[in-house]
């Protein structure tokens, strides 16, 4: 058997397509272009790669990117005082913290600093509690951009045994809510764990977030499962590796999702569809 791999290169291409469109018609009724201000402290490189990639895809769907590039050096308080000087900026709907922080930076300080209309990331523990509620508002991107995926390919969750390998407040938590609220049955897993495998052999759907390359075992995969691969390293020849072995894995799958050009490209969609409904709902 060979699985349906999710393109998610191509979906996330469709879905700002559709974007694109919609802000032309915002255009043409004269309605203010959504803005979004994407702010990096520090130099790494890695972040810096990120950054610009969500910069062009704002230059490319018709979204005002303003860029905050700040210095290694710069404080926390400076950083809280440029976060409501933008709060309360009416060209910007939007607000992006690059993350990781420098250590010097409390990292919840600035989250919770950000306006929750304006927290397109869906960090803000506003934000996460209206997720675990069942009414969420502005969502955190890479679930969200998970559930558009089968929202896409028309996979029906309801009643499917999900386990989520990842306990972060940025993937493997929202991604529970996202699953619980679309009527699965959620085991979420962790460093702490005992019998991962015996767990992840009962998983109708499997979600894995950890960063370890290969880390899950193909024949621990239950045959004719949908396995969501969100996990990302890369090796030292600079080639990118998910959780799961791939070229094995989708031999057992029913769907399943390459790394790169899987989950990757739909959070940054997310964060293109997350900015206009900003702007939709908080018009400034």
């Amino acid at each position: 058997m060979n699985a349906n791999i999710i393109d998610g290169k191509a979906i996330a291409q469709q879905i700002r397509s559709e974007l694109k469109h919609r802000l032309q018609k915002r255009h043409t009724k004269g309605l203010i272009t959504p803005g979004l201000a994407v702010i990096l402290v520090g130099d790494d490189i890695a972040s810096q790669i990120y950054v610009r990639n969500k910069r062009d895809a704002c230059q490319d769907v018709g979204i005002n990117s303003f860029a905050y590039d700040l210095p290694r050096s710069t404080t926390e308080i400076e950083l809280l005082t440029l976060i409501q000087k933008l709060n309360i900026d009416p060209q910007v709907h939007g607000i992006l913290i690059q993350l990781p922080l420098p250590p010097a930076i409390h990292t919840a300080h600035i989250l919770e600093s950000i306006d929750p209309k304006k927290d397109v990331d869906g960090f803000h523990p506003n934000n996460l509690g209206l997720l675990a509620q069942g009414r969420p508002f502005l969502r955190p991107c890479t679930p969200y951009g998970v559930m558009r995926l089968f929202e896409m390919k028309k996979i029906s969750l309801k009643g499917l045994n999900a386990v989520i390998i990842g306990t972060s407040n940025i993937v493997g938590k929202p991604m529970a809510f996202e699953l619980l609220n679309a009527g699965c049955t959620i085991t979420v897993c962790h460093s702490a764990t005992r019998q991962l495998q015996q767990h992840i052999q009962q998983a109708d759907l499997l979600v894995s977030a950890i960063g370890k390359a290969d880390i899950i075992q193909t024949p621990w995969i239950k045959p004719k499962a949908i396995v969501i691969d969100i996990g990302i390293t890369r090796n030292a020849n600079g080639k990118l590796h998910g959780d799961i072995d791939f070229a094995t894995a989708k031999e057992i799958a029913s769907y399943i999702t390459p790394v790169p050009g899987g989950v990757g490209p739909m959070t940054v969609a997310m964060l293109l569809e997350n900015t206009l409904f900003a702007a939709e709902n908080n018009p400034n």
